[in-house]
């Protein structure tokens, strides 16, 4: 389908998490009708959503009956079996493709695609055995990375290897799943692009974020990234092939580490809207939620302008730990844009919400949208 698919029409999220709920907004205000679909019940996505249909992602007969009655699917997240890909393909179009999902959603594919295709990555190695772990560090060197293969995100499911760690340990840390083992770069920032791509290979980047993380979750990100403008369009010009290798239809988020020596390295990639894209709701003129249901609905893309420098917070669950935050403390700047994801349960690392803000320069915004943080426990 390169048509468009006109707002009346139904659109299906696989997940109900925070980026299915912002989504489902964004498809609202365009005047599409959202059914949500994942395993769980009263959820950030499904509290917004039009319908939310609850089944298990292998159970393909409900599967099925979902893609039957929506007209498009995308996902929220990418840890959704490929099988549920190709069973909802079979009755509705399904973007991005599941060939990606299979892709982005197991970090050896992924690395092997970004190598194969000669898109700038660390060099890596399979683990499977104890050998591989001893071969690979011997190759790659110490420190390092390792990192289980598949459902890894925020820090989950990597340990970093030093020469005077215990191997043995190291390798049980997989826990009996195939491994990757990647060479450590001392990188000097982190930062991501979030691009979109049309059926008809139309292609638009926001600016170019930087982000900073605590405890390996991204804490603040802002922009526009303090790196060489030259760099920043080599950072779009990298995602717009990797978008167009992979054949995206929809939003696709690629995290890239700047090196000390100023080279860029694709770290991962998200075949979707990111944290990191979340301050594009206040700042740009489209929001990254908007633009993900503009390219799979084969609508023009918007205007990726940032109106002016900008910096998110991102509010975890520990927060909470002495009762509701303050948050009439925290809008006493009528600058800053609260944005809070309808979780009932707090827990510590648990990304319950973010704060957003603007300013006449980064720096500022940064302090602007962190001091408000802070005003929450105050």
């Amino acid at each position: 389908m390169n048509f468009p698919l006109l707002p009346g029409s139904t659109i299906g999220i696989l997940g109900s998490g925070q980026l299915g709920r912002m989504l489902a907004i964004a498809a609202k205000q365009l005047g599409y009708r959202v059914a949500i679909f994942s395993p769980d019940t009263d959820t950030p996505a499904g509290q917004v959503a039009d319908v939310e249909a609850v089944g298990d992602y292998l159970d393909e007969e409900r599967l099925a009956d979902f893609a039957q009655r929506v007209s498009v699917i995308t996902f929220e997240f990418e840890n959704v079996p490929s099988r549920a890909s190709e069973v909802a393909a079979q009755h509705t179009i399904v973007r991005p493709a599941g060939s990606v999902l299979h892709i982005t959603q197991e970090r050896l594919r992924e690395k092997t695609f970004l190598r194969d295709n000669g898109f700038p990555t660390t060099p890596f190695r399979e683990v499977k055995t104890y050998a591989d772990l001893h071969a690979a560090a011997r190759d790659l060197g110490l420190p390092a990375v390792l990192k289980t293969a598949s459902f890894g995100y925020d820090g989950k499911g990597q340990q970093k290897v030093y020469a005077q760690s215990d191997p043995e340990k190291v390798f049980a840390g997989l826990g009996g799943t195939t491994g990757i083992y990647e060479a450590f770069v001392d990188f000097e920032k982190e930062i991501s692009v979030v691009a979109a791509r049309t059926a008809d290979g139309r292609f638009a980047a926001f600016p170019v974020f930087e982000n900073r993380h605590a405890n390996h979750i991204l804490d603040v990100t802002f922009a526009p990234a303090a790196i060489d403008p030259k760099l920043a369009k080599e950072a779009v010009e990298l995602a717009a092939g990797i978008l167009e290798k992979l054949g995206v239809v929809g939003l696709l988020t690629v995290e890239l580490f700047v090196t000390k020596s100023g080279k860029l390295l694709v770290n991962e990639l998200a075949p979707r809207t990111h944290n990191s894209g979340h301050l594009t709701l206040d700042a740009c003129v489209t929001s990254q939620f908007e633009q993900q249901i503009r390219a799979v609905c084969c609508l023009p893309l918007g205007s990726t302008a940032l109106r002016q420098p900008a910096a998110m917070a991102n509010l975890l669950g520990h927060l909470w730990e002495k009762g509701e935050p303050n948050w009439a403390a925290a809008l006493t700047d009528p600058h800053v844009k609260l944005h809070l994801y309808g979780k009932a349960q707090a827990r510590p690392g648990r990304k319950m919400g973010h704060l957003n803000a603007c300013a006449r320069g980064v720096d500022a915004a940064i302090a602007r949208v962190t001091a408000a943080r802070e005003r929450l426990v105050s």
